[in-house]
């Protein structure tokens, strides 16, 4: 069980960079760390406000919930991959999945963005940021990315599956050992 427990959250932290890479607007980085009390050091109040707006202005929270919810869509099958066939896994998952949205704040995933843009950028790149998303391209570019990065990511997909394909084909073209140990192996595990 423990062992399931560790996959689901492995699976957990895997999708949400991928998820806020392609969307979000900044460059990611890891949280900075905490002072020697366990807290996150004080950003500016005016530098927070500015971020603040940064995040409402790139419609970054909007980003947060559709990234919750993507990932809460994509744990099921992951989870139901992960823990033993039976009659108890449905209810498990179902259950698990009503938790974890109860307890999945997108507002959280912002608390955590300040931060890391204060790490990252001055207060003079934020203000440049804002003056730059506030422009018509800025707006456009909002707009656009998301689905610019879905379409590099499909098409990189398709590109990537091409090349698993053809190295497969070559290397079992190359080792008729191998391809004779596979053709063995599916015509087992088919009976």
């Amino acid at each position: 069980m423990r062992a399931c427990v560790a996959t689901i959250w492995l699976c957990l932290f895997a999708l949400i960079p991928g998820l806020a890479q392609s969307q979000a607007p900044a460059r990611q980085a890891a949280v900075p760390a905490s002072n020697a009390s366990g807290e996150q050091p004080k950003v500016d109040p005016a530098k927070e406000a500015d971020i603040r707006s940064l995040l409402e202005l790139t419609g970054v929270k909007t980003v947060a919930a559709q990234t919750m919810d993507g990932m809460t869509d994509s744990i099921k099958p992951l989870l139901a991959n992960s823990l033993p066939p039976g009659e108890y896994r449905e209810k498990l998952i179902d259950l698990f999945l009503t938790k974890f949205r109860a307890k999945a704040d997108p507002q959280h995933l912002l608390e955590l963005a300040i931060p890391i843009y204060d790490k990252h950028f001055s207060n003079e790149e934020i203000k440049s940021l804002l003056q730059f998303y506030r422009t018509p391209l800025g707006q456009k570019t909002i707009q656009v990315l998301p689905m610019v990065a879905g379409e590099m990511q499909q098409e990189g997909k398709k590109w990537g599956e091409g090349l698993g394909r053809d190295s497969m084909r070559e290397v079992l073209a190359e080792h008729p050992d191998l391809a004779k140990a596979l053709e063995a192996a599916a015509k087992t595990n088919q009976h």
